[in-house]
């Protein structure tokens, strides 16, 4: 039955039109964002965990900054401390060499060990880093270099952990330059044969300070040695841990933009037919003026 109020063909056409230009316009939008989920409407659970999982990865890259900051801090210290350790080794030989020496010998070698404890004390002045200089503190809990190695994250709770420098491992010298490791070694007392040649068993004892620093710079040293392997460990791991992060991020929320090619061109195929099936169906009614024409 064809009637003038009512075209169900070209209604239905009008149906089919709209339909394929609404998966036209999301195809579209997809291509043209590269997200197959880029807001809650589209598909509210997966981009409810994208968004949190992005969160995340952006704390992930805040953690990183602060290990890099950290490696800077901790390696410039290590490599002094190593440099401090090899100095003070020196002034143990130079020690060694004047037990027995006239005083006019131990003279030149105290000219020597005060150069070398210059060249120590710069040391310590220059590991510095970003105003940092973890061989000079007051070796006081506060001033224990805490680096923030990870961000964790259960539910509502965040947890946040530090891999630790204790500042009393590596004092090498305190704030006012007198005491910590070596503060004694620096002392002007330490070796001086001015007056008199310095006798056996005051070198020997002098020895014994040194061999207590050496000691203590050891122990510093694999203190920062172990802080340093730790921050390189974790800056690898968290570079992993968000390229795998951003990959499962994308999973659920890239577009597959061959796949949404292919499908754009059918619905453009789709979109010429349906509007030629209205044309079509528009012009069935218009067919019914010719059964009142004379």
């Amino acid at each position: 039955m064809s009637s003038i109020m009512t075209n169900a063909s070209a209604l239905t056409a009008l149906q089919s039109l709209n339909s394929t230009n609404k998966q036209l316009e999301m195809t579209q939008a997809r291509i043209s964002t590269g997200y197959r989920v880029a807001t809650a409407s589209d598909n509210a659970a997966y981009w409810s965990i994208a968004t949190s999982m992005k969160s995340d990865n952006k704390a992930l890259s805040a953690v990183q900054d602060s290990l890099g900051l950290g490696a800077g801090k901790v390696d410039t210290a290590y490599t002094a401390i190593n440099d401090i350790k090899d100095q003070v080794d020196l002034i143990k030989t130079k020690l060694v060499t004047a037990r027995g020496a006239s005083q006019e010998d131990q003279q030149k070698i105290a000219t020597e060990i005060n150069a070398i404890q210059a060249q120590i004390k710069s040391s310590v002045t220059n590991a510095n880093f970003a105003g940092s200089n973890l061989l000079q503190t007051d070796g006081a809990a506060a001033s224990d270099l805490k680096i923030v190695a990870s961000y964790n994250r259960t539910g509502a709770t965040v947890t946040i952990d530090t891999i630790d420098v204790a500042a009393a491992d590596t004092q090498v010298l305190d704030v006012a330059g007198t005491g910590g490791i070596v503060g004694g070694l620096l002392a002007t007392t330490f070796f001086d044969p001015s007056a008199a040649a310095v006798a056996d068993t005051a070198i020997d004892t002098a020895l014994g300070n040194v061999e207590t620093a050496l000691s203590s710079l050891s122990t510093g040293a694999a203190s920062l040695g172990a802080a340093k392997s730790r921050i390189d460990t974790q800056k690898s791991f968290l570079s992993n841990l968000s390229d795998s992060i951003d990959k499962g991020v994308g999973a659920l929320v890239d577009a597959d933009m061959n796949k949404e090619s292919t499908r754009l061109q059918a619905l453009q195929v789709q979109q010429q037919l349906g509007i030629q099936a209205l044309s079509i169906a528009n012009g069935n009614s218009q067919s019914i003026l010719s059964l009142f024409r004379g």
